[in-house]
């Protein structure tokens, strides 16, 4: 019995965690990251990559867990979330897109003169949501967790699993995002440039891919009545 729950349990976990890190994908979003906090301090850097790191976990254990609970209480499907998320994920990558490439020291002069977010807001959007954490890992995360199985002791060891494979997605997120400007460096400023720019055209990409996703589950369904 120990030994079936063991299996059972590192099935989970390894199926959470190729499921999910590959969506979240926290290197695509370093680039991104780096743009949308040039203006912090090293310190600063460090508590933000870890507030992102814990403000990604949160959200994917509350969507494997109770995601799909939630969606039934509002009335609401998948597919709307995924285009609602979708048009979020367009609106972030657009803004980045036509962003203008000002000097780094020219953003730190001006960080010493305007008031900038504070680092608990900013953690969580758009840094977590929807940049990281999307609308496609979230329904990816609630569709697993709408697949556990309905019987006591294996729901529990797959919750767990599902935990630890959340786990292992944060403390990847964490070291990405915390090392993200010493790898990025290596490219140049011209280099980084580019490679932001390439990464936010994914983004923008990745956001129509969503929408479409949705936009075909809704046209199944209306079509299916």
């Amino acid at each position: 019995m120990i030994a079936d729950d063991l299996r059972q349990f590192l099935e989970s976990m390894l199926l959470a965690l190729a499921t999910l890190l590959p969506i979240v994908n926290p290197l695509g979003a370093a680039p991104v990251y780096l743009a949308k906090t040039v203006d912090l301090s090293a310190q600063e850097h460090a508590v933000l990559a870890r507030r992102v790191a814990l403000n990604c976990f949160l959200v994917l254990i509350a969507s494997l867990l109770i995601g799909a609970y939630v969606l039934d209480f509002f009335g609401l499907s998948v597919p709307i979330v995924q285009v609602g998320g979708g048009l979020l994920v367009c609106s972030l990558a657009w803004s980045l897109l036509h962003q203008p490439d000002e000097p780094l020291e020219w953003v730190h002069d001006a960080a010493n003169t305007i008031r900038r977010p504070d680092l608990r807001t900013r953690a969580f959007y758009p840094l977590t949501m929807p940049l990281i954490v999307g609308p496609g890992s979230i329904a990816v995360a609630i569709t697993l967790g709408a697949n556990q199985s309905h019987a006591f002791r294996p729901l529990i060891v797959e919750s767990l699993a599902h935990v630890a494979g959340a786990l292992l997605v944060a403390i990847a997120i964490f070291v990405t995002l915390r090392y993200a400007e010493p790898i990025l460096r290596r490219f140049g400023a011209t280099g980084t440039a580019v490679l932001l720019r390439m990464s936010a055209f994914i983004l923008l990409c990745i956001g129509v891919q969503i929408i479409w996703n949705g936009v075909s589950a809704l046209w199944r369904t209306f079509n299916g009545f």
